[in-house]
This record gives structure tokens, sequence and C-alpha cells, in this order.
């Protein structure tokens, strides 16, 4: 019995003495397959590893991120080292700057620079922690100042990176110059996703930004306080269908001695056929990389017929989204202004069309159906010249009508026609 327990604890002892080496070679494999799916899944940025250099206990990496700006396609690259630590069920990767701080970049931290790790897990599990430190700048020649609050972000990333729960949390900051000065307030994001297909993930989210002030020399402070943004989104017939609903609130603005709130707009989608979704977000990150092309670009002519053929296939899938059925729009607007509140909603939807229909463009726009409503204080344009000046011609027309101490604008769409306050305005063909 006692060779028996012997030979138990030589094996473990191998087990354990041998583990580091496979955790940091499966460490690497994971590196390489996180590197392959953030450059594969979208254009504005690229890992580059240059070198990866594993020992047993350790590991040192170097390689660059490549940022393209969308608008330019001009490339800026960023240089990063990190040091991998192999234990027996895991790593921990430190991530800093293969450059020195200077000009600045240093005055922002002078005296501790941002650090970025990452913690893998044999079973399939990674932690992602991410903090900047806190900074206060002055510059010398125009006497601005920026001083910001220690930011720090966490992401724990499961199933083989299809879910993930994030959070980000920043006290906020402050940047005052000569005339003006901007306070931001406890600025927090949590996430949770899971990964559907191609681009799309489901999830909750919320968003919340306690206050933004902004106070001027020469006009009155400005506050908004109470800003949050919640999402969530789920799938239904067996994940063919996408359904969202996401809420904006802010509980209050106040500007020369007035405040007024809540404020609130919903944004809902109901029943979008996962496919075309999907071939749509495909088709527009095409014609977003063809548009980072540089103007250099030794073929234009090729360029330009990727282009056509990307916006066809955006057309084809905003054809099929509405063919499989669809629910679109704003249920709820409601927004405080000093005068009253303004009041509406803005939905469009479609039917599933029949097999024997779906390729009939046509059908299409017969099928579109939604509903306009709309209402503001009348004393709201008349304080307002500007909106006075907009409103106007389509109280002229008939479109806005007067309903008591309030304008109005009630329309329907259907039968390839807009219908607003019983002028008719037919529509032509979309696709």
């Amino acid at each position: 019995m006692k060779k028996r327990w012997m030979a138990v604890g030589a094996a473990a002892l191998m087990i354990g003495a041998a583990a580091p080496w496979g955790v940091g070679l499966y460490t690497q494999q994971q590196w390489q397959g996180v590197e392959a799916g953030v450059n594969n899944a979208q254009n504005v940025f690229r890992l580059e590893t240059r070198n990866y250099d594993r020992g047993y206990m350790n590991a040192t990496m170097n390689g660059s991120i490549v940022f393209t700006a969308p608008e330019s396609g001009e490339q800026h690259s960023f240089e990063f080292q990190a040091r991998v630590s192999h234990g027996v069920t895991g790593s921990l990767m430190d991530f800093t700057s293969a450059e020195d701080l200077n000009g600045r970049a240093s005055q922002f931290f002078p005296d501790e620079k941002p650090r970025l790790t990452l913690q893998t897990n044999l079973w399939g599990t990674a932690t992602v922690e991410m903090t900047v430190p806190e900074t206060d700048v002055i510059d010398e020649a125009t006497g601005e100042t920026l001083t910001t609050a220690r930011a720090y972000g966490r992401a724990d990333i499961s199933s083989a990176g299809a879910d993930m729960e994030i959070l980000v949390t920043w006290p906020g900051m402050t940047l005052s110059g000569q005339d003006v000065q901007f306070t931001l307030t406890d600025f927090e994001m949590e996430n949770s996703l899971e990964h559907l297909t191609g681009d799309l993930w489901l999830g909750d989210a919320r968003m919340t930004l306690a206050g933004i002030q902004i106070d001027s020399a020469d006009q009155p402070s400005v506050t908004f306080e109470g800003l949050s943004i919640t999402s969530d989104t789920d799938v239904s017939d067996d994940g063919e269908r996408l359904n969202g609903l996401s809420s904006i609130q802010l509980e209050k603005v106040a500007a020369g001695g007035t405040e007024y709130g809540p404020h609130e707009v919903q944004i809902l989608f109901e029943s979008l056929d996962v496919t075309n979704l999907e071939q749509l977000s495909s088709a527009i990150s095409e014609m977003q990389q063809a548009a980072m092309t540089p103007a250099g670009d030794p073929d234009p002519q090729a360029l330009m017929q990727q282009q056509m053929e990307a916006f066809q296939r955006v057309n084809e899938a905003l054809v099929g989204l509405a063919t499989e059925g669809f629910r679109f729009g704003l249920p709820k607007i409601d927004l405080s202004t000093p005068e009253g509140p303004i009041r509406g909603e803005l939905m469009i939807s479609h039917p599933e069309l029949d097999a024997k229909d779906k390729g009939q463009n046509l059908l299409v726009m017969q099928g579109l159906v939604g509903n306009l409503d709309i209402s503001m204080p009348v004393e709201l344009m008349d304080q307002n010249p500007s909106l006075a000046m907009q409103v106007a011609p389509l109280i002229k027309q008939g479109m806005v009508i007067q309903e008591g101490d309030r304008l109005r604008m009630v329309g329907t769409l259907g039968d390839m026609a807009l219908t607003i306050n019983d002028k008719v305005l037919p529509l032509p063909p979309m696709f």
C-alpha cells in the first residue's frame, strides 16, 4: 500500500512539474486564436505578433497593434510587449508598451503607466483587466488643465470566447480652459454578451453616467443628470429571429435656472431574420473595408466593382429582412421642455411573404405598413424662432394641425403611400 501511494505521489509530482510546459503551449495556441479572431472580426485594428518566445515557467512576446482610420485609411502602429507567467492551471499575460512614453504621453502618466493583463485557464475561461491611472495635467502654454480619476475595466470570457461579461468603471474627469469647464461624473458600463453568429451578439447592456456639467464664462451653466442607456436582445424561433429593446433615459436637464425632465426614447426591433441580418452586417463591413483602401490603390476599377457588389448585397439583405417579416421603430418618445412635453411614436413593419412572393420586390413595398404620431406644445414653437421656421410650412400644408395648445402630426404608411393628417403622399419604389 505504501509503495502504491508513493507511485501516486510520484505521478502527481511529475504531472505538476510538466503542467507549466503544457499550460504554456496551450496559452500560445489560445493567443494565436485570439489574434486570428480579432483580426477577422473587424477591419479597424489588427494584432500582429512578431515573436513569441515560450519557455518552461514563462514566455515573452512582442508585436504591434495597427490602427486604420475609417475615414482616411491612414494607418498608425503601436508597439507592445508582454511577459507571460505559466502556472499549473493557467497563465497570466502582462502587457506593456514596447516604447517609452515621451512627449505629451509622459505628461499624462509620469509615474504609473496604464496596465493590461490577460489571465487564461485550461478550462477555457479568461479574464482581461485594464487599469488607467489618474492624471493631472496642466498645459503651460494655454493654461488648460485635465484631471481624470483612475479607470478600471474587466472582461470575463468563457465558452471559448462565446460568452463575455464586461464591466467598466470611471469616477470621472474635469477639463478646464480659460473660458469653459467640462465635468463628467461616475461612468459605469455592464454588458453580458453571448455570441450568436458572425458579428451578431445577444445579451443585455447597461451604461450609466451620473452627470455632465458645462460651465462657461459668458453663458449659464448646463447640467445633464442621470443618463442611462439599457439594451436587451434575445432570439426566438429556434435562434432564427432576433428581437431587442433599447431605452435612452435622462433624468434632468438644468440650464439658466430652469430644470426639466425626465426624458426617454425607446428603440424596438422584433423578428429580424438572423441570416439576412448577418449578410447585411457582412456586406456593410466589406463596404467599410473598401472605403478604407488607400487612394493610391493599384486597381481602382476592381475596388469600385467590389464596392458595387457589396452595395448590391446590402440591398438584397434589406429586401430579405422585409420579406421574412419584421417590426422596427420608436415605440416611445417622451422629451420634456420648459414649455411642455414632446411625445410620440414611430413604427414600421412588414409581414412575412409566402415563398412564391419573396422574389418580387414590388410586393415588399406594398407590404410596408407603419404609423407616426408626434405632438408638441404650441408655446415651444412660439419661443423658438428657428423651430417655427421649420414647422410653419408643414402647418400651411396641413401636415401639422393644432389641437388645443398642442401641435400634432399623425400619419400612416400603407399601399405605397404615406398619409399624414389626410394628406396622401405616394412613395416611389425603394428596391
